[in-house]
C-alpha cells in the first residue's frame, strides 16, 4: 500500500502549478505576468508516461504557440526509467555517505573550470551569492551523478555556515545533461538542515513546465519554510530588483534566451527597457561573462559608497587618519562589549531597507543610527569594503595573493610583509590596519561570538581583494581566505607602523 505522504502527479494540481491562482503559488514568482511560458528545452512526456501516472488531458494545457510546439515533440528519450514514487519512500543511504566523505579540490579539477557553480561575492546585505547554470551541466554520460552531487556539496560546504542565496539559471537543461527525478529527490534529502537553514533565497530563473511540475511533485514533502525561499524569475530584469546583475556570471546563452523571451513579450520588454538594463556581449577576453550596465546618479561630495578612498579623502572633512567616517562609526559601535559578543556577528544578514537607508544617510552626510542592532553595523562595514572602486588590497596584489598557498611556511611572513608594507598605498595600509586591529578584538571573543580567525577570513577575504575584470573563480577563494586568515593570526607582527 502506498504511504499517504507520497506525492502524486494529479492533473488538476499540475494545471494549478502551471497556472497559479491561489496566493501561495502566486507569491513564488517575482513576475506580475505569466502570459508567456518559455518553451521547454526537452521533452516532458516522461511525466505523462511514467508508471502509475495518468496522462494529462489536452484541455488542461494552454492552447498557444508553446502548446503546439510542445505537443509536436517526439516521445520521451528514456533518460528516466525508475519508479519515482517508489524512490520517494527510500532513504538515500548512499547520499548520506557522500555527505560525510572527505573531499579536496583535486577531486574536482575537471569541474572547477566549467563555471557550473560559481561564488560571485555578496549581495547588498552581505549574503554570499552562489550561481548555478544548467547550460554548463556536463552530460550525464561524462560525469557520474554521485560525483556531481559531491561537487555541489563540496562547494557549498565553504559557505553554508553564513547566510547565502542561490541563483539557478534553468535555460540549457537538455536530454543529455538532465538529472533524473529520483536524483533530484535524493539530492534534496542529502542537503540536510546545515545547507537549508542559512539559505535565504533560491531564485529559479527562466522556469519551464519541467520546474513547475517537479516542484508540485516535491511540494508535499518539502517544508513550507523552505518553499517560501523559492522564487520564480521569468526575466533577468526581474532578478535585478533583488540582486546586482553586474556581480553575476551570466552565461551568454542565458542572455540570448532572455532577449528571445523579451522579443515575444512586448510588455515585459518595455519594463526591461524602463529599468535601464542592457546586456552587452562579452569580449573574447572576458571568459564568457557579461557586464550589465546601469545608469548611475551623479556623485555627491559627501559620498562614501561606490567611490575610491582618494575621493573620500579629498571630499570629506570628517575623515581622520585615512579612516572613512562610516568605517569608524561601524567599528566604534561594534567594539562595544554587547556587540562584540553577539553570536554570528558578520555572518548574519540585515534588513535590506535599513541598510539602504544607512547608505543613503552616509552618502548625503546625514547622521546614522544602527537602531540597536549590531548586524546593521556589521553588514554596512562589509558593504563599504565591497563597494570600493578598487579593493582595499588593490588589483595589483590579486595575482600575488593567489600564490599564497604555494609559498613555503618559512617564507610566508616575509613575503606577506612585503605585499602589505611596500605594495599597497599608505591610505589603504592605514585602513587595513585599523580594520584588522578591530577584527583581532572580534576573534578574541570567539568563545562567545563564534567568529574565529578562519570564520572571519571567509567573511572578509572576498571583500578585501578581487580581480580587476572578471568574476572571482572558485579556485581563488581558498588562497584569498588563507591569506586573510594569515593576516588575522599575525596582525601584531605584520602591521608594525
Amino acid at each position: 500500500m502506498e504511504s499517504d505522504h507520497h506525492p502524486k502527479l494529479n492533473p488538476v494540481r499540475v494545471f494549478q502549478a502551471l497556472h497559479p491562482t491561489d496566493s501561495e503559488d502566486a507569491n513564488t514568482s517575482l513576475s506580475e505576468y505569466h502570459d508567456y511560458e518559455p518553451a521547454l528545452e526537452f521533452d516532458d512526456s516522461e511525466f505523462l508516461n511514467s508508471t502509475g501516472l495518468a496522462p494529462l488531458p489536452p484541455d488542461l494545457w494552454d492552447i498557444s504557440e508553446i502548446h503546439d510546439e510542445y505537443m509536436g515533440r517526439s516521445a520521451s528519450d528514456g533518460t528516466i526509467e525508475e519508479n519515482f514514487e517508489a524512490e520517494f519512500g527510500r532513504a538515500p543511504v548512499v547520499y548520506t555517505e557522500i555527505a560525510g566523505s572527505s573531499l579536496d579540490e583535486d577531486n574536482f579539477s575537471d569541474l572547477n573550470g566549467t563555471g557550473l557553480i560559481e561564488v560571485v561575492g555578496d549581495d547588498e546585505i552581505g549574503r554570499r551569492i552562489i550561481v548555478i547554470s544548467a547550460c554548463r551541466l556536463p552530460s550525464t554520460k561524462d560525469v557520474q551523478p554521485d560525483r556531481l552531487l559531491r561537487f555541489f556539496m563540496f562547494t557549498l560546504d565553504k559557505y553554508v555556515e553564513q547566510d547565502y542565496s542561490v541563483v539557478y539559471f534553468h535555460y540549457g537543461l537538455t536530454s543529455n545533461n538532465k538529472p533524473s527525478l529520483s536524483w533530484l529527490w535524493k539530492a534534496y534529502k542529502a542537503f540536510d538542515r546545515k545547507y537549508k537553514k542559512n539559505l535565504k533565497a533560491l531564485y529559479l530563473v527562466h522556469p519551464t513546465n519541467f520546474i513547475r511540475i517537479v516542484w508540485q511533485m516535491l511540494k508535499p514533502a518539502i517544508s513550507v519554510k523552505f518553499g517560501r525561499k523559492m522564487m520564480y524569475v521569468n526575466y533577468l530584469h526581474e532578478l535585478q530588483q533583488q540582486l546586482d546583475l553586474d556581480k553575476l556570471s551570466i552565461p551568454v546563452p542565458v542572455l540570448e534566451y532572455d532577449r528571445l523571451l523579451l522579443s515575444k513579450n512586448p510588455r515585459a520588454a518595455e519594463i526591461a527597457r524602463s529599468v535601464g538594463v542592457r546586456g552587452e556581449k562579452p569580449s573574447h577576453h572576458s571568459n564568457s561573462m557579461t557586464k550589465l550596465t546601469l545608469s548611475l546618479p551623479p556623485r555627491l561630495s559627501t559620498q562614501q559608497f561606490g567611490v575610491s578612498l582618494q575621493f573620500i579623502k579629498e571630499n570629506n572633512s570628517n575623515m581622520i587618519d585615512s579612516i572613512p567616517p562610516v568605517v569608524r562609526q561601524c567599528v566604534e559601535y561594534l567594539s562595544q562589549p554587547d556587540a562584540l559578543e553577539v553570536e554570528g556577528i558578520f555572518r548574519r544578514s540585515a534588513n535590506i531597507s535599513v541598510i539602504k537607508e544607512l547608505q543613503w544617510a552616509c552618502d548625503t552626510g546625514e547622521p546614522i543610527s544602527f537602531k540597536q542592532n549590531p548586524h546593521n553595523a556589521a553588514v554596512l562595514l562589509k558593504t563599504f569594503l565591497r563597494d570600493l572602486e578598487e579593493p582595499l588590497l588593490t588589483f595589483e596584489l590579486y595575482d600575488e595573493i593567489l600564490k599564497f598557498q604555494s609559498w613555503s611556511n618559512k617564507s610566508k611572513p616575509r613575503r606577506v610583509k612585503i605585499l602589505i608594507l611596500e605594495k599597497i598605498p599608505l591610505d589603504n595600509y592605514k585602513l587595513l590596519k585599523y580594520i584588522f586591529n578591530f577584527l583581532w578584538k572580534v576573534q578574541d571573543r570567539s568563545c562567545l561570538n563564534k567568529m574565529t580567525s578562519s570564520n572571519l577570513a571567509v567573511v572578509f577575504g572576498p571583500n578585501l581583494v578581487w580581480p580587476p575584470k572578471a568574476q572571482m573563480s572558485l579556485q581563488a577563494i581558498a588562497p584569498i581566505n588563507a591569506f586573510t586568515d594569515f593576516l588575522l593570526e599575525n596582525q601584531e607582527t605584520i602591521f608594525i607602523i
